[in-house]
């Protein structure tokens, strides 16, 4: 006798194939079968005009924190995710050694330990309410090797790869760099290959913000994509984007890109969020010269007229188009103020603060290193390519669900699945379905997941494709979705008609265990 036998639905496989009306029966964790006649069961759901399919995987988020929240915290099972990929934009909650609250985004503080294997052990001692697999951070691996000088010797290099080769045995499931931020930007190519070897032994995959995304586009993805061939290592890279007036409508660029490199035979892939703001740290406005040597370092050159000037005409350089920051790719009314100590210019835009946008930049991150922002610089053309293109998937990049947020923390799937394929039907669900199951979870060696098949781990998602969708804006994102009726983890009910069931059902999950 079946656990679970969902009945009626219209079940997707995950893996692009054409949906088919069709029970579904649980066992013991597993899908056991898909069909007609199954059999009795301890428990039946009628799930009739629904859409029954694998869950989602977001392979691109920053949830490594959450576990730690007082509270169990459904805000991605509400939204069908049953797996997140952590430890992305090359930061992670380890191995941390010193002293590296500076520049470790604040999404991670609070939660730092000096080895994988400690990290991974508190995450799953406090609960995770959906499955989490983490990556280990190359900014994380220099910061504790190297603190924020931009060169490192032979040394320092050697313990970087022993670091990340101890994450790996941990159960990390790859590696992740963010070049747009410190001190991962003071990184070449050859350091960058040399972890990338590392996680090549055991077959992973190198996921990277790449080091521009916006004049500077096609160096960085070509960078990228020689790490990946020179450790001959799967490649995704992250939140794909055109950022800046000036590349609006590069996306056919990196797609042929990432289709020619497909063919000469490196493993890519990429995801992008359905958003056209992106968020992240003030502090990578700046050419990251600016913040070289740490957070004091960087506060006594905005302190001085003449760096400001000095470091102004650098992330202006017209000769420049990688390694300057994020500055000419903006305009001051592109900037929305999301997180600062003075409250008062919270939710303000940089043009709305008067005088040179430079300098009140330059005064922001004087008064708060750690201020946040959303950056309103894509276009949708770029956009919907990106969503339909087969070598891209869903993820969110989005953070924990408390303070000051970007909505594609709390509605990503849904407003990919009710706005872009319901809506405008930027691809038909059954691709839809593969984006935000398969094609995620097979690029990072999930086994058992973003599937749905006789064998497969049970972590379902049942949803409305009628009403699914998120109506959270940038002044109030925390709106809960709409349209994901019921979610299991390994068979366990985490969401029932809408509402979550509470606890923590997820798992910790560590490369090479079942």
């Amino acid at each position: 006798m079946h656990d679970l036998l969902l009945r009626h639905g219209t079940v997707h496989d995950g893996l692009g194939g054409r949906a088919r009306t069709a029970d579904v029966a649980i066992h013991d964790g597993r899908v056991v079968a898909v069909g007609t006649g199954l059999g009795p069961a301890r428990r039946e759901l009628d799930v009739t005009g629904l859409v029954v399919a694998p869950g989602f995987v977001d392979p691109h988020s920053h949830s490594d924190t959450v576990p730690f929240l007082s509270e169990p915290q459904p805000f991605k099972l509400l939204q069908g995710v049953t797996t997140e990929i952590i430890g992305n934009c090359g930061f992670s909650c380890a191995p941390v050694r010193g002293d590296a609250s500076g520049f470790t985004p604040s999404v991670l503080t609070g939660a730092a330990f000096s080895t994988m294997r400690e990290y991974l052990d508190a995450a799953e001692a406090a609960g995770t309410a959906n499955n989490l697999a983490v990556l280990t951070g190359h900014n994380t691996l220099r910061l504790a090797a190297a603190g924020m000088s931009a060169e490192i010797t032979a040394t320092q290099l050697d313990r970087m790869r022993a670091m990340a080769a101890e994450a790996f045995e941990a159960g990390a499931y790859g590696l992740s760099s963010g070049l747009e931020y410190v001190p991962g930007a003071y990184a070449g190519v050859d350091e960058l290959v040399a972890l990338a070897l590392v996680a090549k032994r055991w077959e992973l995959t190198y996921a990277t913000h790449m080091r521009s995304e916006s004049e500077g586009l096609a160096d960085a993805l070509d960078e990228a994509i020689a790490v990946a061939a020179g450790a001959r290592i799967r490649l995704h890279v992250s939140h794909c984007k055109a950022s800046g007036r000036a590349v609006h409508g590069a996306s056919a660029l990196v797609l042929e890109k990432l289709t020619r490199a497909r063919a000469a035979g490196v493993d890519v892939r990429a995801d992008v969020y359905p958003y056209l703001a992106f968020g992240t740290g003030l502090v990578a406005v700046l050419p990251p010269v600016a913040c070289e040597g740490g957070e004091d370092a960087l506060l006594a050159r905005l302190a001085d007229p003449g760096e400001r000037v000095r470091l102004r005409a650098l992330a202006e350089s017209p000769g420049t188009g990688i390694g300057v920051g994020l500055w000419r790719e903006l305009h001051p009314a592109d900037v929305q103020i999301l997180t600062h100590r003075d409250p008062r210019v919270a939710g303000k835009r940089l043009a709305d603060l008067g005088g040179d946008p430079w300098n009140a930049l330059c005064d922001l991150l004087a008064a708060d290193p750690a201020a946040a922002g959303v950056f309103h610089t894509m276009h949708e053309g770029d956009l919907r390519a990106f969503l339909a293109d087969p070598l891209v998937s869903i993820g969110s990049d989005g953070g924990p669900p408390v303070g000051p947020n970007h909505p594609r923390t709390f509605g990503t799937f849904p407003t990919f699945l009710g706005r872009y394929v319901r809506e405008e039907k930027v691809v038909p669900l059954e691709t839809a379905v593969r984006k935000v199951t398969s094609a995620a979870a097979a690029q990072f060696g999930l086994v058992g997941r973003g599937w749905l098949g006789p064998g497969a781990v049970a972590d379902v998602c049942v949803f409305d494709p009628e009403t699914i969708g998120h109506a959270g804006t940038y002044e109030q994102p925390d709106v809960r979705p709409t349209g994901v009726v019921h979610v299991f983890l390994a068979g366990r009910q985490a969401v029932a008609d809408g509402e979550p069931t509470g606890g923590r059902l997820g798992r910790v999950l560590r490369r090479g265990r079942p």
